[in-house]
């Protein structure tokens, strides 16, 4: 009995080995709020999908849990890859009410959203450091890089030994600048996107297959 008892245990560890390895990586969509996040989770997933993932909207913070698409199909130079799009909420220092008010949001309601979108800072964290396979790291290419935010996320990201791709995003805006993106993690490769306009989604798409397949 014993024998056999071992002989099932040793089948049953590599069944799950074998189905483990074709089972759905956990893609993580960080960055700052506001960089435009939920709006290429979106983008992938109704390319692929024809669904969204999550409302999108110019006040911060407006993604304040994690939401998750599974089962996106990207399909390149005949190759697919399986992933679970993982749209995190935006990772910042701190969370300040009066952001909420300057979009005539109610002080009760922007309270509320303040609290919530702390919450979700800790729960992208947690997802960072347990639950995720690859991270698309997303930064608005109008903004400075060079934050204490981004400088820490990126640490951790490597620390983990996450394979990660930089997107510079926002390209169809006048002030936006690839190359101050690049100069700030130059040991990333960073492409260039508008996930908005669906500017360079071929290439975006060639590299989460090459990353992430």
């Amino acid at each position: 009995m014993g024998l056999l008892t071992e002989l099932r245990s040793s089948i049953s560890r590599a069944t799950s080995s074998l189905f483990a390895g074709n089972e759905p990586k956990r893609i993580g969509i960080y960055g700052p709020p506001n960089a435009g996040k939920t709006t290429l989770a979106n983008r992938i997933a109704r390319d692929w999908t024809g669904d969204a993932v999550g409302p999108e909207s110019h006040v911060p913070h407006e993604t304040r849990r994690a939401r998750r698409k599974e089962n996106v199909e990207i399909k390149r130079n005949g190759k697919s890859v399986t992933i679970d799009v993982v749209d995190t909420p935006g990772v910042t220092t701190k969370v300040d009410y009066k952001e909420f008010l300057e979009h005539d949001i109610e002080k009760d309601d922007a309270v509320r959203r303040s609290r919530e979108a702390t919450e979700g800072v800790a729960e992208a964290m947690h997802w960072l450091r347990e639950d995720v396979d690859g991270v698309i790291y997303v930064l608005d290419a109008t903004e400075d890089p060079f934050t204490q935010v981004n400088t820490m996320l990126i640490g951790i990201i490597e620390s983990q030994d996450l394979p990660v791709l930089i997107f510079a995003n926002k390209i169809d805006l006048d002030d936006a600048s690839v190359q101050r993106i690049s100069n700030a993690f130059p040991q990333h490769e960073t492409i260039p996107l508008s996930a908005l306009e669906g500017d360079n989604m071929d290439e975006v798409y060639d590299k989460i297959a090459e990353y992430f397949g």
